[in-house]
């Protein structure tokens, strides 16, 4: 099964958006797909070797799961990689012309949900990170 990739471009510097992005406490404030969800908790050891994880609820508190993994490659403001369970991801943090910064999750899907769905909740959490970092900036 091929790998699925979400992107989008922020109006921000590198550093404030790879801040943002490993930053436990900026984690928990945008690290949701939608506005009935939250992360609760999160913890980032950046480095190679590293565990990261983020406790994600329902604001109902009717679910709730872990995100975890450990980091496969760290280049500061530049590319995340990571597995988590059996799957694997890869974050690009690319500098553009205009001084932004385009962002491309690119991650290997399961089984469990359709593609269309998982795209949808990964790009919605990336959107939802957008919005916080330009908000900050």
């Amino acid at each position: 099964m091929s790998n699925i990739s979400v992107s989008v471009t922020i109006k921000a510097t590198p550093e404030q958006v790879w801040q943002a992005y490993t930053t436990p406490q900026d984690i928990k404030q945008w690290n949701a797909a939608s506005a009935d969800w939250h992360t609760t908790a999160a913890q980032v050891d950046l480095r190679v070797g590293g565990a990261f994880s983020s406790r994600m609820e329902a604001k109902d508190g009717s679910h709730g799961f872990d995100f975890a993994g450990v980091y496969t490659e760290v280049v500061p403001s530049q590319r995340l990689a990571y597995r988590f369970g059996e799957r694997q991801a890869q974050v690009d943090f690319v500098t553009q012309a205009d001084s932004s910064v385009r962002v491309t999750v690119t991650f290997e899907p399961e089984n469990v949900y359709p593609r269309e769905q998982q795209q949808q909740g990964w790009q919605a959490i990336l959107d939802n990170f957008a919005r916080y970092v330009e908000a900050a900036a």
